[in-house]
């Protein structure tokens, strides 16, 4: 069944490539070397990491033979050899569970899966033994491994491969979770993850990997690492804040370039760290701007927008002009139709149509529009 939803993947992935590309939104970057691709990006990562740490190894479904189910690992195995780079039979709970007692034991495993849908069969592994042990052991037990993969909705491939789990496993003490976006993103934040001493989930989208972005030569440098726990202000602007993560970021940058011919500008955090969440920044953003809009693909329930609210709330009640806007994925499981599932899913509208709420109301007393 598992090789049946693959070819299914792959049409998917065809099919999604002939669509029209949306107009990439216009931006800014210093120093800006050349042009690579997420995929890339995360594939020197790895490469990089793995030849300057003899610790680190990479484990998982299709990620030797045949070079990742996304080609994140192409030219690893031959690089490596079979003893870092591991071809595991198709049973998550097995592989996780080998991978976290390895990390217990000094190594630095990478496990990836096909889609972090399949994480579920590895839940207790991620949560019960490698998010706990350190806090179990009192610090006697490092954890330093990384589950990382596709994350959130692809294209037509259903309910139950097309969910967003950063707010799953940003629940839990002992975990760190990241997002990346952009091609620096993906590069800084995945050598960050692999050289952290604790567990982290590293949340990639699929419809991302073939994107390219600009980096700068300090980017592509072998020694580029990213803090875990900061956003990065992808946009400045004064009258809203935009915060977004993973491919959303996007969508929020193409939301402020059609409200900035509006004359309302809005300023974009691209959160990348889930859990720390940088809550720093994004409340000295609201005092600046007097006005917030959260974006994500997952559902709204208990999400990383309601988190980020009630962050601003507690933290910056006073500095609010409008009541907070918060965009999100349908509270219903992915519907298969592609004009469903658009439906189901944020889009650029979405966003434009939230934040000219926002600004719209501050303009009356909150008082008056309850």
């Amino acid at each position: 069944m598992r090789q049946c939803f693959s070819r299914h993947r792959v049409l998917s992935q065809l099919a999604q490539a002939l669509r029209p590309a949306a107009a990439a939104p216009a931006r800014t970057y210093s120093a800006a070397a050349k042009e690579i691709t997420v995929r890339e990006a995360l594939n020197t990562a790895l490469d990089e990491e793995m030849s300057a740490d003899p610790s680190v190894f990479l484990m998982g479904e299709e990620v030797g033979e045949y070079q990742g189910a996304y080609k994140i690992s192409k030219g690893l195995l031959d690089k490596y050899g079979p003893d870092r780079v591991l071809d595991t039979p198709i049973t998550e709970a097995g592989f996780t569970g080998i991978g976290v007692g390895a990390a217990y034991h000094g190594l630095r495993p990478i496990v990836e899966f096909m889609t972090f849908n399949f994480s579920m069969q590895a839940i207790d592994h991620i949560i019960n033994s490698a998010a706990k042990s350190n806090y179990m052991s009192a610090g006697q037990i490092s954890v330093p491994i990384v589950f990382r993969g596709p994350n959130g909705a692809a294209a037509g491939v259903g309910a139950q491969h097309s969910q967003c789990y950063a707010a799953w496993y940003a629940h839990v003490p002992g975990l760190k979770v990241l997002a990346p976006y952009s091609a620096e993103d993906a590069r800084g934040l995945l050598k960050a993850a692999i050289r952290d001493p604790d567990p982290v989930v590293f949340l990639e989208n699929e419809l991302l990997y073939g994107e390219s972005f600009p980096v700068s030569a300090e980017v592509l440098d072998s020694s580029f690492c990213l803090p875990i726990g900061k956003a990065k202000i992808e946009r400045q602007g004064k009258d809203v804040t935009i915060t977004a993560f993973s491919k959303m970021v996007g969508y929020a940058l193409q939301a402020a370039d059609i409200l900035a011919k509006e004359g309302i500008s809005a300023e974009v955090i691209n959160l990348r760290s889930i859990r720390p969440l940088d809550r720093a920044a994004i409340n000295a953003s609201v005092r600046k701007t007097n006005r917030l809009v959260t974006v994500e693909e997952g559902f709204p329930q208990h999400g990383i927008g309601a988190e980020i609210c009630m962050s601003v709330v507690e933290d910056s009640f006073e500095y609010l002009d409008a009541p907070v806007e918060r965009i999100a994925g349908a509270d219903v499981p992915m519907p298969y139709a592609a004009n469903l599932e658009r439906m189901a899913v944020p889009q650029v509208d979405d966003i434009v149509r939230a934040a000219k709420r926002a600004c719209y109301r501050a303009a009356v007393p909150m008082a008056a529009t309850a």
